[in-house]
């Protein structure tokens, strides 16, 4: 375990060795994360939504339509957790017990605040840089009627911990003599080759969009 929970609730239970509350390690995980679940509890529902997400300082940033009832809600300061995990490789054990992942992942537990304006703008850029560096220059900027149908929601890193599972299977000494493969299947995330879109017309936008 490294550092300190930042809270009893925020404090990792279960195999706590595992247990990371750097930030610096915190927010690794998060920089490499695309998806977040985030949940909520609405009218009596508990909910779990995934998010884009993206790291901004001390803070983790979600984007969603201003439409959505849900967004509104989280808006409003209720009560959340977000979760983001990363698959590193796949665990297999000489017994059925001790298959396994090797995973990172962070829990963030708070409340979120609605981005506005400047601010708003500015984060979505991050955003699309995030997906392309040098893009957000090249592309249309946002209009003020995309601006005002997204909403932008940061919720502090205050409350967070990361998980982390590393190595091996964790197999009982009479199974090592099993004669079966055990180890570890690796797992990466990685970009294939892009596929160009070609500009198609839309219905009603009298010409090609682009």
């Amino acid at each position: 375990m490294n550092g300190t929970p930042p809270s009893p609730r925020a404090t990792v239970r279960r195999v706590p060795q595992r247990a990371d509350y750097d930030f610096e390690a915190i927010a690794a995980i998060l920089d490499e994360a695309w998806v977040a679940h985030v949940g909520m509890a609405a009218d009596g529902q508990p909910f779990v939504l995934p998010m884009a997400c993206w790291r901004e300082g001390d803070r983790l940033l979600l984007h969603g339509a201003t439409s959505s009832r849900l967004m509104r809600h989280l808006a409003s300061g209720a009560p959340m957790c977000v979760a983001v995990t990363l698959l590193d490789g796949l665990v297999l054990a000489r017994s059925a017990f001790h298959h396994s992942m090797n995973y990172r992942s962070v829990v963030v537990l708070g409340r979120a605040e609605p981005l506005e304006g400047a601010a708003k703008a500015a984060a979505l850029d991050a955003f699309v840089e995030r997906v392309e560096p040098g893009r957000s220059g090249r592309v249309r900027r946002s209009s003020a009627q995309e601006l005002k149908a997204t909403m932008v929601l940061a919720v502090p890193l205050a409350e967070a911990s990361a998980k982390v599972r590393t190595g091996g299977p964790k197999d009982d000494a009479e199974d090592l003599g099993r004669p079966v493969w055990a180890g570890v299947v690796p797992i990466r995330e990685v970009r294939g080759e892009p596929v160009e879109d070609e500009p198609k017309e839309r219905p009603g936008a009298g010409g090609l969009a682009r």
